[in-house]
């Protein structure tokens, strides 16, 4: 089986380690030539995962014909792995062949249009396989081959056996799903919720108060994936409760990053200048809320973190505000 990365940031270069492992033939595309040629010199990802040596069979190119002609074999099953942030995904698919089957990792809304990635792909490639690859992971555990779980969800059934065969392993368990609206979802809104519950851990507002965020944010997020056409069940697996249970009290976060340093009276230019990656909650939280909004969803931690975000509230008044809203019965 022939797998294409489109990425080399930590995420797509973790998966195409993974795969390259256990004899998966991968090709993982630079965008950039000098970033794909100190890899191919030097054996390793420098700028994302420093400590993790490439496997000997791992290609790296940046020559984007080569990439695409790797992941349409004549004599075997192809695939395309798009590990970009999500402000590139329309791009990304817009250049891919219809013809090859598509799953993609980022996690989020589209900033400029409120899309998610399976509105996305309809849009630019209807008549294409697609779906996508999601759950509780950070990147430097599956580069180094630490246990983890992933879900691929598309309505295809046949293509998210094809993720199952590129990717599942005795260190990365790779389960099925009917329903890519409901991982999105999940994907999406875990890293908003995260930022909320750093704020929280920021202004050391205890144990106490990181359970009832995380449960009620679980709430919010399945509001709105019920809202958008998502199963219900999807929330409670892997993309749903896991996703965010590992981003909201993981310390390789980037978005509880986020937040604890919102917490500590940073200013948010200078908290993602000095993140040096992306912080998809960050540029998804309008649109989380924007999305809701318009669907007629309740959302008040999401609203929270978005006014923190913008500056119209500090963080210990968002805080306050949230606990002072009136009392309403659970579900």
């Amino acid at each position: 089986m022939n797998v294409t990365v489109l990425g080399a940031g930590a995420w797509g270069t973790a998966l195409a380690i993974s795969a390259a492992r256990r004899g998966v033939n991968v090709v993982l595309w630079a965008r950039d030539e000098a970033q794909a040629l100190q890899m191919q010199s030097s054996r390793c990802n420098a700028r994302y995962l420093p400590d993790v040596p490439l496997p000997e069979g791992l290609q790296i190119t940046s020559d984007w014909s080569a990439a695409m002609a790797h992941a349409m074999p004549a004599t075997d099953k192809g695939l395309v792995i798009i590990g970009t942030p999500m402000a590139a995904l329309a791009d990304m698919l817009s250049r891919v062949p219809e013809s090859a089957p598509v799953f993609w990792l980022c996690k989020g809304f589209e900033k400029t249009s409120g899309r998610l990635g399976h509105e996305i792909a309809l849009t630019v490639r209807p008549q294409g396989r697609s779906g996508v690859l999601s759950g509780p992971s950070f990147a430097i555990e599956v580069a180094r081959g630490q246990p983890t779980a992933l879900v691929a969800a598309s309505s295809d059934e046949a293509l998210n056996e094809l993720a199952v065969e590129a990717f599942h392993s005795d260190s990365l368990r790779v389960y099925t799903s009917p329903d890519p609206v409901g991982v999105e979802v999940g994907g999406a809104v875990k890293n908003v919720l995260a930022i909320a519950t750093g704020i929280a851990d920021g202004l050391q507002l205890g144990l106490n108060a990181r359970a009832a965020l995380i449960t009620r944010g679980l709430a919010e997020m399945t509001r709105l994936g019920v809202a958008l056409g998502a199963r219900l069940d999807t929330f409670m697996g892997l993309s749903g409760l896991g996703d965010l249970v590992l981003t909201a009290t993981g310390d390789l976060s980037r978005n509880r990053s986020v937040g604890l340093q919102l917490a500590q009276g940073k200013d948010l230019p200078t908290i993602l200048q000095e993140l040096g990656h992306v912080s998809e909650g960050v540029y998804s939280a309008a649109t989380v809320l924007a999305r809701a909004q318009g669907l007629g969803v309740v959302m008040p931690i999401t609203q929270a973190v978005v006014e923190v975000l913008e500056g119209r509230l500090s963080a210990r008044s968002a805080v306050q505000a949230l606990m002072m809203r009136e009392a309403r019965a659970e579900s």
